[in-house]
């Protein structure tokens, strides 16, 4: 029998070193070690592929992972939070709010409102969970420079918060390339539990990507980055319970002939990773409409709303 596994540091052929490198990646559990690929081990830690197989493997089988019977994933699902948007259509049309354990995405042309439900969930996030929040505070990855302190202290006013909190609250960091939004993901672990985060934003999650990889010979090297930061984001909100918001641009597609030809950019990495997929567009006024694209378990829809100084609210 070799010695019981309860941290990183009695995982097979992971030295002091290669633990000290592993933790600084990001990989501080067995649970982040056992959902790692061999690859992802190799770089964080210079180690070779066997020991990196080896560590995996012995990870997964000190947490029994594998397969788990339904009721045991029902109890999980339990434990699914859900943030209020503001309004009761959209809180409807999305199954009660923006939910823990899974990435929500966002997509629509410019001035569609995409930022604003940024603002208005890093506020209402704040909330105690009666009033649609969920008593926790919101880590903001901004790409695009968009973030703006005064929307949400408008916001926040409206909602009776205390709108200084409210800022100290919000934990903003400014995004310079994809690489560096990249790593502010994988670093996002570490302030979860230290500062309460219950909502992890990134507006916008292509436009760094977009900018760098120009052409479609460069395609394939931009999915490869796009996939490992997915993969980061899914793991975040699965492992940590937490929600994620994810703001997204469009394309125009040229081989659609009848109907809208706005297409979410990112292809089927950011489609197959986005478990709820909402489409925002302009309507008169200050309206908008979004519509429901893709859902687990929600039928497809669209709900109207108001964009207004106070934040989201019905029509």
């Amino acid at each position: 029998m070799g010695k019981e596994i309860k941290s990183i540091t009695d995982l097979p052929g992971i030295g002091p070193q290669a633990a000290e490198k592993l933790m600084a990646a990001g990989y501080k559990t067995l649970e982040a070690v056992a959902v790692a690929s061999p690859m992802e081990l190799q770089e964080a830690a210079t180690l070779g592929e066997i020991t990196a197989d080896k560590a995996i493997k012995a990870a997964r089988d000190a947490l029994e992972m594998g397969y788990e019977s339904a009721d045991v994933l029902a109890k999980k699902r339990e434990l699914v939070g859900k943030i209020t948007t503001g309004s009761k259509e959209l809180d409807t049309l999305i199954g009660g709010g923006i939910e823990t354990q899974s990435i929500t995405e966002i997509y629509g042309k410019y001035a569609s409102g995409k930022s604003q439900w940024c603002f208005v969930t890093s506020v209402t996030v704040q909330l105690p969970k009666e009033k649609g929040g969920l008593g926790g505070n919101c880590l903001y990855i901004d790409s695009e420079n968009s973030f703006r302190p005064e929307r949400t202290t408008q916001v926040a006013k409206f909602l009776g918060l205390d709108p200084q909190k409210v800022l100290k609250n919000i934990f903003v960091a400014r995004a310079y390339n994809s690489d560096h939004q990249m790593l502010l993901a994988e670093k996002a672990t570490e302030m979860i539990k230290e500062k309460n985060i219950k909502l992890l934003i990134v507006d916008s999650l292509m436009a760094q990507f977009r900018s760098e990889f120009v052409g479609r010979g460069q395609l394939a090297g931009r999915q490869q980055k796009l996939n490992r930061h997915m993969r980061v984001l899914m793991k975040i909100a699965e492992m940590e319970n937490i929600a994620v918001l994810v703001t997204n641009q469009v394309m125009e597609r040229p081989d659609i002939m009848f109907g809208d030809p706005t297409a979410p950019v990112g292809g089927n990495i950011v489609a197959h990773a986005s478990k709820t997929r909402l489409y925002l567009r302009k309507s008169k006024g200050d309206k908008r409409v979004a519509k429901l694209v893709d859902s687990p378990s929600l039928p497809d829809g669209e709900a109207l709303y108001r964009i207004t100084e106070n934040g989201i609210e019905d029509v």
